[in-house]
């Protein structure tokens, strides 16, 4: 599997739509952090963005994007001066999905937010910076807003089953935006996310991610990523921050917790199912990166166990 697909699919993310906001003239409203990933695309007009935390204000032009990965406040407004009120009361007066502020038109933005199973922190949100902006100019950015054109249509024509539709073509754009961040400025990614914007650590990461049961050696990786085993040792280390078999035993041991956690599946199973050739050899991979027994840990309630398993750095 494609791994940012891999993660994506391992933290069950969901998206939820949410109301529109036309506003217009001079107005500000600031929201309160938000549960999850929220995101906003501007179809019409300009704003400023405001984060807590976050130095300046960031302009939004029309066809811009942006996903909130923390969760901070924030304030969407027309101009620096004019004092925001709470977005909540604004929201709650919405009426047909669409919220006003100010008195007029002439800005319209589109959102949601995206959820996660409990693993998404350390998974991937700590691996984004606290804001991820996409100017519409920027290369590539047509695929985020074919996405968006797609919910629109959705929304708008109101056929069965639009809503869904909606919230998984979300999901796509979700993904989209991703790959252009890590395009755009691989940089400000860690871990796991930063080894997919290096040659060499993603064609390692896919590989270990379409089989991760095979006993894989850094000779093995390195033919995968078609250079010699210390130059994929050098640049894995560098680009994910641990060395490639050291990633694999701690991506097992994550699908080893979810089944811990959702399913009945004997011990045996779960470690033939994430490459290890025994119940003990899993019991003892697993203590030393969970600090606790795949029995203890299968025990806990599910608010506990989550978030205990180490995650790939």
């Amino acid at each position: 599997m494609d791994p940012l697909e891999d993660v994506l699919t391992l933290l069950e993310t969901r998206s939820h739509l949410s109301t529109s906001l036309v506003a217009g003239g001079r107005w500000a409203l600031r929201f309160d952090a938000p549960q999850g990933v929220k995101f906003n695309a501007v179809r019409r007009g300009s704003c400023l963005l405001e984060v807590d935390g976050v130095d300046g204000p960031i302009p939004l032009a029309e066809g811009d994007c942006y996903l909130l990965a923390r969760p901070r406040p924030f304030v969407l407004r027309s101009d620096p001066a004019t004092t925001p009120v709470a977005a909540a009361p604004v929201f709650a007066r919405a009426e047909g999905g669409v919220a006003r502020a100010g008195p007029g038109d002439e800005v319209f933005l589109v959102g949601g937010r995206f959820s996660f199973g409990a693993r998404a922190q350390e998974l991937l949100l700590d691996r984004l910076p606290p804001v991820v902006h996409v100017p519409a100019g920027s290369p590539h950015a047509q695929t985020v807003r074919s996405a968006l054109d797609l919910i629109d249509q959705e929304l708008t024509r109101g056929e069965p089953a639009a809503s869904l539709v909606a919230e998984h073509l979300a999901v796509v754009m979700l993904v989209h935006v991703l790959r252009l961040h890590l395009a755009r400025d691989p940089h400000t990614a860690s871990g796991w996310l930063a080894g997919l914007s290096d040659p060499v650590a993603a064609a390692a990461l896919t590989a270990l991610h379409r089989d991760p049961a095979r006993p894989w050696t850094v000779a093995e990786l390195a033919r995968e990523a078609a250079v010699s085993r210390s130059t994929l040792a050098a640049r894995f280390k560098a680009a994910v921050g641990q060395g490639p078999l050291e990633y694999l035993t701690h991506w097992r041991i994550e699908l080893a917790a979810r089944q811990l956690r959702e399913g009945s599946a004997t011990l045996a199973v779960i470690a033939r199912s994430v490459g290890y050739g025994s119940e003990s050899a899993l019991s003892v991979a697993f203590k030393r990166v969970v600090g606790v027994t795949p029995g203890d840990y299968r025990r806990r309630p599910a608010r506990q166990a989550s978030p205990s398993v180490a995650s790939p750095s």
